[in-house]
Formats: C-alpha cells, sequence, structure tokens
C-alpha cells in the first residue's frame, strides 16, 4: 500500500485520483568528500539482493527520513531543482554516507505507471542538503527514490531506499506496462535477457546487447559495474538496485535477483558503450 504524503492538494488527488507525499527544491550545492570506508560494499550491492528487501515505500526507514526542502508541484517538461535532507533519529541530517558503485547516492525517478524513468545523481552540500536538477516531463504523480548507504548508530552499514512523490498537474492518462518480452531496444542496440525470475528465490539473470545483430562483448564499466539494475514492482512500486557481478561472463552482464513476491516488475537495465549510457527495459511476471 502506498503512502500519502502532507503535500499534494486536494484537487490534484481527485484528477489524478493518488495522494502521496511531495517536496520541493532549493538551489544545487557542491559534493564534500565521503566520510565513511569506500572499500566495503553492503552485500544487496553485489550480484542480487536479500529475499524480501524491497524498499522505498515510504519517507522513513530504519530510523532515518527524507525530508524534502519545499513541496513540488512541477510544470510538465519544467526543469526544478530539488532539494532534500536524510535525516537520523536524532534529528540531525546525515552526512556520513558510504560510496557505492561511485557514488554517495542513487536518486531513482519513475511515474506512477512506470514510464520516464531516470537515474540521476544529486550533489550534497556540507550541511547534508542534497539537490539536483530534475524535469518531469508529463503531467501525473512521480515517484522519487533515494538509494543510498549510510551508517547505524552501532557504526555498521545500512543501506536503505527512502522516497517520496511529486506532482505534475495536467491531464493525466497511464500508460500501460507492455507485456513480458525478452528482447528491448536500447537506443540503437538490442537487449535480451536469459533467466525466469521466481518469488522468494535467488535466480540468476544474464543481459546481452547486441549490434545489427552482433553481440557487443566490450561494454565498458559505468559507475564501477558493467551495468547496472533498477527494478520495480507494478501495483505497490516496491523498489530494488542490483549490481552485476564483477566481471562480464561471455560478453554478457549477469546478475543474482531475488524477488520477494509474486507480481509484475518493471526492469531496467543500463550499460556503457563507446562513452555513453543506455537503457533498456523488461516487463516481467514473476510467479
Amino acid at each position: 500500500m502506498m503512502l500519502k504524503g502532507p503535500f499534494v492538494a486536494a484537487g490534484l488527488v481527485a484528477a489524478l485520483l493518488l495522494g502521496f507525499g511531495i517536496a520541493r527544491a532549493t538551489a544545487p550545492q557542491s559534493t564534500p568528500a565521503a566520510t565513511a570506508d569506500p572499500t566495503t560494499i553492503p552485500s544487496h550491492s553485489h550480484g542480487g539482493a536479500v529475499i524480501g528487501d524491497l524498499g522505498g515505500f515510504s519517507l522513513s526507514a530504519g530510523g532515518f527520513t527524507l525530508i524534502p526542502a519545499e513541496a513540488p508541484t512541477f510544470a510538465a517538461g519544467d526543469q526544478r531543482t530539488f532539494a532534500f535532507k536524510i535525516v537520523g533519529q536524532d534529528g540531525k541530517p546525515v552526512t556520513k554516507f558510504v560510496p557505492n558503485h561511485d557514488k554517495l547516492l542513487h536518486f531513482i525517478v519513475a511515474r506512477h505507471d512506470l514510464s520516464g524513468f531516470q537515474h540521476l545523481h544529486p550533489e550534497m552540500a556540507a550541511d547534508g542538503t542534497w539537490s539536483v536538477p530534475l524535469t518531469l516531463p508529463t503531467p501525473g504523480i512521480w515517484r522519487l527514490y533515494a538509494d543510498f548507504v549510510t551508517l547505524d548508530p552501532a557504526g555498521q552499514q545500512l543501506p536503505l531506499t527512502l522516497s517520496t512523490d511529486a506532482t505534475v498537474p495536467g491531464n493525466y492518462t497511464p500508460t500501460p506496462l507492455p507485456p513480458a518480452a525478452r528482447e528491448a531496444d536500447a537506443d540503437t542496440f538490442k537487449v535480451t535477457y536469459e533467466g525466469t525470475p521466481r518469488a522468494n528465490a535467488t535466480q540468476p539473470l544474464t543481459f546481452r546487447v547486441f549490434a545489427d545483430g552482433t553481440p557487443v562483448t566490450d561494454l565498458e564499466r559505468w559507475l564501477a559495474a558493467y551495468g547496472h539494475l533498477v527494478v520495480i514492482r507494478d501495483g505497490d512500486l516496491g523498489y530494488l538496485h542490483v549490481h552485476p557481478e564483477d566481471q562480464l561472463v561471455g560478453g554478457a552482464v549477469k546478475f543474482w535477483l531475488s524477488a520477494p513476491g509474486p507480481g509484475r516488475y518493471r526492469l531496467y537495465f543500463e550499460f556503457q558503450k563507446s562513452g555513453a549510457v543506455h537503457r533498456a527495459e523488461f516487463t516481467v511476471d514473476v510467479q
């Protein structure tokens, strides 16, 4: 069940039939150096996810809370700066984050119908304020995920995904999810995947990239990996961010995915070739 937030206006609730917590932006600032050991990354980021660790359901989890600076209402296609803080149990902004695949925080954006995916990287100021330029291109309610690793009160690494929503007023028509398929376009490339995700079981997924029918086996590292996989469940917008095995497997990118339950999921696979990042999207029905 998705949480309702305090900033959605009553008129938009009636127009869009949804209500969620939202936030607004202030000016961006520079990113300080990392303040935690960058050599140790939580296990959920290496090749898979622990069964049942879908995140991104609410503003708060694990004693930490995402606090937007202001309530954002974006005009479609209008760039705004989205700003927020991560606050701990002591009420103070968190400034200690563990670098996870070259970044202190991954910021993922998708409309509630799972269209319009974006993978961004905000900058953090010395006071713990994160900021990122953000454009939401179409009317609707958009889920904004902050995906990061911080330290719990005992000093142990704690991976978390917190979320809030932003609203774009206007005529909103949900885009139906494409049917399940094992092949998708990624700009000029074709991408296929092998493997079958299953509920409550860890399964391999292998993604192969093709150019004009020829396998591309010289993918480049982006954010310290040969590929990135974000998985969002249709309906409740539960979130996973999975990183692959460290090396290519026969020129392909291999992940281990643990789906926490049955349902329809959207997979966003990102890879880099010739200095450019490309994305293929898949619909998967998990039994």
